[in-house]
């Protein structure tokens, strides 16, 4: 039976610490030190050096002269303004960041990205954890867009959220958003350090390993950064924050990491009744609204 035992995690820089400190050591911050909970594996047996790891699955030493260097196809994005910040598409097994603040847009989007890809890829899994399906089939009604091959799935729970994936096999996963899913096996709230990278990990590994796409949101705070650990920005392959005034229609894509792409590209769109419409030519659109 798997031990557990018990680390203390800094909020702020997500520092680990065996014991508690009011301060943390590492960044300085007060009260910022969290305990967390982790299944830690089993030992190994008596006499061996190692307990095996993917026997399964083995990996192997590979030269780099071996290795191809021709370029995955990329999936196209329907959405120009935003398959241009993304580098031209969307690499498979690629996992992506969509960060800004609360009503700016987020979810609008990628109801729309969704929808759009769901017509040419395939079935999309647009996995609500904040929003009820009822609330997500009334965005689509406003949006004037109920695609068949859109699939929608209330759930936090990330092993079960796994698990409808490996049932579903999408050709795209949306997560709604990192912040609010958790790992069942650690003991912190949904949030915490802990939380978003380790379900950050299981998506990353999940992407690679099957070579689906999955875009996670993240809640962007007052200080004007993605909620959580500076790592889950390390994680991912491209962060992208959507900026702009709530109160005004415009808004403005920019990407701030892209492993697959330059982050000069920014992707400019409209706020309107009808969902985020495009804004082809911003020079004219910002000097007619000056």
């Amino acid at each position: 039976m798997a031990k557990t035992r018990t680390k203390y995690v800094c909020q702020q820089c997500a520092h680990e610490s065996p014991g508690y400190y009011g301060r943390c050591p590492n960044c300085g911050s007060w009260g910022t030190m969290v305990e967390t909970v982790e299944a830690s594996r089993p030992a190994a047996a008596s006499g061996s050096r190692s307990a095996p790891t993917r026997a399964e699955n083995p990996s192997h030493v590979t030269k780099l002269s071996d290795i191809s260097s021709d370029g995955e196809q990329r999936i196209p994005v329907a959405i120009d303004e935003f398959s241009r910040v993304l580098g031209g598409g969307m690499v498979p097994g690629s996992l992506v960041l969509v960060g800004g603040d609360p009503g700016i847009g987020k979810s609008t989007l990628l109801l729309q990205v969704s929808t759009l890809h769901s017509s040419l890829q395939g079935r999309v899994l647009y996995v609500s954890a904040e929003e009820s399906p009822q609330q997500i089939k009334l965005r689509a009604e406003r949006l004037r867009v109920i695609p068949d091959d859109l699939l929608v799935l209330g759930e936090t729970d990330m092993g079960q959220i796994l698990a409808h994936i490996d049932t579903v096999q999408p050709s795209m996963v949306v997560i709604d958003s990192i912040q609010t899913v958790f790992v069942p096996e650690l003991q912190s709230a949904a949030g915490s350090v802990g939380q978003v990278r380790e379900c950050t990990s299981r998506l990353m590994q999940f992407a690679k390993r099957s070579g689906i796409p999955v875009m996670i949101v993240g809640h962007v705070t007052k200080e004007g950064t993605i909620a959580g650990p500076r790592v889950l920005e390390h994680m991912v392959d491209a962060v992208l924050y959507l900026e702009g005034d709530r109160y005004h229609q415009y808004r403005v894509l920019r990407a701030v990491k892209n492993r697959f792409g330059s982050t000069d590209e920014v992707g400019v769109f409209e706020m309107t009744d009808g969902g985020m419409q495009e804004v082809s030519n911003p020079s004219q659109a910002f000097l007619q609204e000056r």
